[in-house]
């Protein structure tokens, strides 16, 4: 591992998808993709985001609701093309096909992650007599079921391929921040815990939830579950200043014991990559930066 001061100049970003990596910069995202024979199908792609063309949107709280958007859009474009090289020919998915999973997997996640505790805690509100303690305790449970999910799909070969790139993924955004080369060897001597990963983002979210929800007291029904989706953006660009302050202070104490929690979740979300899997990481952050090699350098608050 170099001396030398991690690059600060741009934070990068990625996610990991089926059978391979999506790497994201500045200007430019990348996914790169393990085939059944073996080969790695990469490719790249602009990006364009609304903030370029309108300033206000790149103030703080903002900014956090418009790269959530871009990140889900990316990340949805990135998922569908890895799972179609991913498969056989004969059992890849349409467009229309991907576009309605992933549809019912977000109304899924609503109705579980959201709407299934608001409603359950409205209920435990008529008997704890607290809006403030019925939140706090809406949120916690909310924190323990998400717990709970990543563990038990984490059992699943699928899943933990996903997440052993997922150290992929951090190991080599890593390495590249400590000018080390980008080959396997010097990838994987990496943590594949990273500080700026979007598994915080999610944890810095729930609590902030806590938070926000606690002011809304104890409403009716159809106002408590209102107000929890409603309020998401406002959580979302919360909980994006703060990722992007613990990245650009991760040297202080104060904030290495924030985001503690969300490094240790990432014990359940990441896992010891293959050479190959890192193989694959690589090709898709060598695309990025060889897409960016001729573009000037800026700050960026992707998460990883």
């Amino acid at each position: 591992m170099t001396d030398e001061a991690p690059r600060r100049h741009h934070l990068y970003g990625g996610q990991a998808v089926v059978e391979g990596v999506m790497m994201r910069g500045r200007d430019v995202w990348a996914v790169a993709v393990r085939r059944p024979d073996g080969s790695i199908h990469v490719e790249s792609h602009d990006i364009r985001s609304i903030a370029d063309r309108v300033r206000v949107l790149r103030a703080p709280g903002l900014r956090g609701v418009i790269a959530l958007g871009q990140a889900l859009t990316i990340g949805v474009r990135a998922l569908s093309i890895s799972a179609n090289q991913a498969s056989p020919e004969d059992v890849q998915l349409s467009s229309g096909q991907m576009a309605l999973s992933m549809t019912v997997a977000f109304v899924i996640f609503l109705a579980v992650f959201i709407v299934g505790p608001a409603v359950a805690f409205r209920w435990v509100g008529h008997r704890v007599g607290s809006g403030l303690l019925v939140n706090v305790l809406e949120g916690l449970f909310r924190i323990a079921l998400f717990l709970g999910y990543l563990v038990l799909i984490g059992r699943t070969r699928e899943v933990r391929r996903v997440f052993e790139y997922h150290g992929a993924e951090h190991k080599t955004i890593a390495a590249y921040e400590h000018h080390e080369p980008l080959v396997p060897e010097a990838v994987d001597r990496y943590s594949t815990l990273h500080v700026r990963c979007g598994t915080n983002f999610l944890l810095i979210v729930m609590v902030i939830a806590i938070l926000v929800f606690a002011l809304f007291g104890n409403p009716g029904i159809w106002w408590r579950v209102g107000s929890r989706i409603v309020a998401i953006p406002i959580i979302a660009g919360l909980a994006f200043e703060m990722l992007r302050l613990g990245a650009r202070f991760e040297g202080s104490a104060f904030m290495r014991a924030l985001m503690a929690p969300g490094l240790w979740l990432q014990k359940i979300t990441t896992r010891p990559p293959t050479t190959d899997q890192i193989e694959v990481a690589i090709a898709s952050f060598g695309e990025v930066l060889r897409r960016e090699a001729d573009r000037p350098a800026a700050g960026s608050g992707a998460e990883v």
